[in-house]
Order: C-alpha cells, then structure tokens, then sequence
C-alpha cells in the first residue's frame, strides 16, 4: 500500500472536480471573449467560479483575480506595487521565510534599487508584529508576510500584522496558498488588502490560482495584453483550470469544519506518537498555532533527504522541505532562520495529511519510521 503525506506539496484532484472541469475540457470550449454563445457560455462558468471562490474568502466577486498559481500572484503584487517606483526608490517589509516566489523576486527587486527588510521570526518560526512595526520606514510601500509557513506549518498572527500595516497607511499582502480551502479564511476578518491562493494545494488542477485585490488599491498590472481579469491579468482564461478552482473552493467551503477536525486528530496522535516511540524526534514550527495537516520533525543522526528516501521505498510520500525547492540538500531557509543549527535543519522532515489520510495510515507510519530511524542511525 502507497501512503501520501504531502499534501502539503500538492493535492490529488478531488473526483467532483475533475467531473466539473470535464466539459469545459471537451464541448464548452469556448474563449470567454468572445460574443458567440460558445464565448459566453464560457465566460458564464468563469463567473461562476469566481462567485464561489470569493464565497470562501468573503470578498466580492470583482476582488477575485484568476492567475496561473500562487507563484504568480505573489510576483503580480510585488511587481504590481514596484512598477512605479523603479526610478524614485521605495522600501518592501516581508519575513525571512516566505516562500521563494516572494524571496526571490524581493531579491531581484533589491538589484533595482528597492530596499528590503526581511523581519526575522522566533524559535516557532513566528513574526512578531512589533518586529514589523519597527521595519517601517518612510519609504515602505508595502509589507509582505505568508499566512502559514509552508514548511513548518506554523499560522501566523494575520490580524495583528494588518493593524500595524494599516495604522502606517500601507497596503498589506499575505500569501495564503497554505491556508485557503484548509482553515477559515476571511479577508475583512483578516484585514488584508491582497492575498494569494492556489487550487492545487486544495484538491483543485496544478496551474491555476488567484489574487485577492481589496477595491481602491491600485495595483499596476504584471502582464499585458488584452486586459483580461480587470485588466490586472492579460491572456486568455484557462477555463477548466478556473471551472476546478470554483469546484475545490465549492466543496472546501461545505467540508471545512469537519474535516480541519478530522485532520487535526490525525496530526495531534501522530506528534504524540513520534515524541513518545522516536527518541531524538523534536517537533518544528508551533505547538498550538499551526496547520491542521502539518507535522514537521528534526531527528537527531539522521539526514532527512536519506529519510525521505528511504520512506518513499517502502511506499511512504514526504518532504524534507518545500516541494518547489526540496531537491537542492541545502538546509532549509525556514529552519535556519528559526535559528536551527545546519545539522539539525538536515534532519527535518515533513509530514503532510490530507482529505485521504485515514487512522490506519498513521499507526503503519510511525511503524516504518521507527524501524528507518534506527538503521540510519546505526549506519551513521
């Protein structure tokens, strides 16, 4: 039997999305743009999509812009805000352990002449909000933090960073690709004025996502071209991938409750029982403040690309980092930045449950990870 624990990474397609998406793979093929009833049928169902994923965030439909993933959201807003001021300067607040698409671009914008502060986090992997109270320069135009890091799960304190931002007047983005479809997410509970999601993290298609855009913020449009999504998004909309995001926020929203218990229980007997069977197991990111699918442990003598490995010979998926970056065996930007040492961050490995993760897969597991552990250690 094949056991997946990194949902995290991705998610299967939920059966009910794939159905949705099917029509608009095969007959409904329509381009929205077009006048014909084939354009607008399709521009019907990308409508439609949009009203649901703006259900599951509480905004307004035209606050929903469809992008390609997350990755793309983030660079819409990073780009969008520094388009207009390359020439005169500015200054960026983020933390140091975004996810790449947010650090990378940061750090090409720094080339450009934008000044950036990467607020450090604690030993949870935790922002405080005075930290970026303090980041704050004249000069800020934007500040940056992720909702949940996607490494070690831990949520962030949303709510009191969007205070900071907006008592300095400055607008604030948060990438919720971790947490949209998996814990209540609301944008004016929040009170952010942008935030980034993805459907594969949701049991939706890979390539296809979206932005949150608060009404009144001006963002400069990324790509261009024929002005698609308000003119925010140029190019011709991928329909079935919208139709499948629609579908996977429809059934996120009906199954929220349930199943962030569900998955809650999962995880809880899952760190019990690696803390109390696996000497030398350390838990990494919050104890308390952190996804309902995430467990993520350092294992002292034990490399966690070799753990990995090991793991996926005897039918066992997870990560020893973020899946966009998990082939490089540098240890992760997250751990080190919690203030890990090198060796422990190499020993990090994530667990990851899901909508298809049953009691049985946990027991069978901790099993196969107890028996692992201890030949990698008597090999070391």
């Amino acid at each position: 039997m094949r056991i997946y624990l990194d949902y995290a990474a991705t998610t299967p397609v939920d059966p009910e999305v794939l159905r949705a998406m099917e029509l608009y793979l095969r007959d409904a093929f329509g381009n929205p743009s077009s006048i014909h009833s084939f354009g607008k049928e399709a521009k019907l169902a990308v409508e439609e999509a949009r009203r649901k994923v703006a259900a599951l965030i509480g905004a307004r439909e035209e606050e929903v812009i469809f992008t390609s993933g997350g990755t793309e959201a983030n660079n819409m807003v990073l780009w969008g805000f520094t388009i207009a001021r390359v020439k005169k300067g500015g200054h960026i607040v983020t933390s140091s352990i975004e996810h790449p698409s947010i650090l990378e671009t940061c750090r090409f914008l720094q080339s450009l002449g934008i000044d950036v502060t990467y607020v450090r986090v604690d030993r949870y992997g935790m922002v405080d909000p005075d930290e970026v109270r303090r980041a704050i320069t004249p000069r800020t135009f934007l500040i940056s933090i992720m909702h949940a890091n996607n490494e070690v799960g831990t949520i962030q304190p949303i709510k009191e960073i969007a205070k900071v931002a907006k008592e300095a007047g400055i607008p604030f983005h948060t990438d919720a690709v971790q947490t949209v479809g998996h814990i209540p997410v609301n944008v004016d509970d929040l009170g952010v004025d942008l935030l980034s999601f993805s459907a594969h993290k949701m049991y939706g298609p890979k390539g296809i996502g979206g932005l949150y855009v608060r009404e009144g913020i001006l963002l400069l449009p990324f790509l261009r071209g024929g002005g698609q999504e308000r003119g925010l998004r140029s190019g011709t909309e991928n329909v079935p991938g919208i139709v499948g995001l629609g579908k996977a926020a429809e059934l996120a929203m009906r199954n929220l409750t349930e199943e962030m218990s569900r998955l809650q229980s999962l995880r809880d007997r899952f760190i019990k029982e690696v803390l109390a069977r696996i000497p030398g197991a350390h838990l990494n990111g919050h104890p308390t403040q952190r996804l309902p699918g995430n467990a993520h442990f350092s294992f002292d003598g034990v490399e966690g690309e070799a753990l990995v490995i090991n793991l996926d010979l005897e039918g066992v998926a997870v990560s020893s980092g973020a899946a966009c970056h998990s082939r490089h065996l540098e240890p992760s930007h997250v751990l080190l930045a919690m203030g890990m040492d090198r060796s422990q961050a190499l020993g990090a490995v994530r667990f990851s449950f899901g909508r298809w993760t049953r009691e049985e897969h946990i027991e069978e597991v901790i099993e196969i990870l107890q028996r692992l552990i201890m030949s990698l250690r008597r090999v070391a």
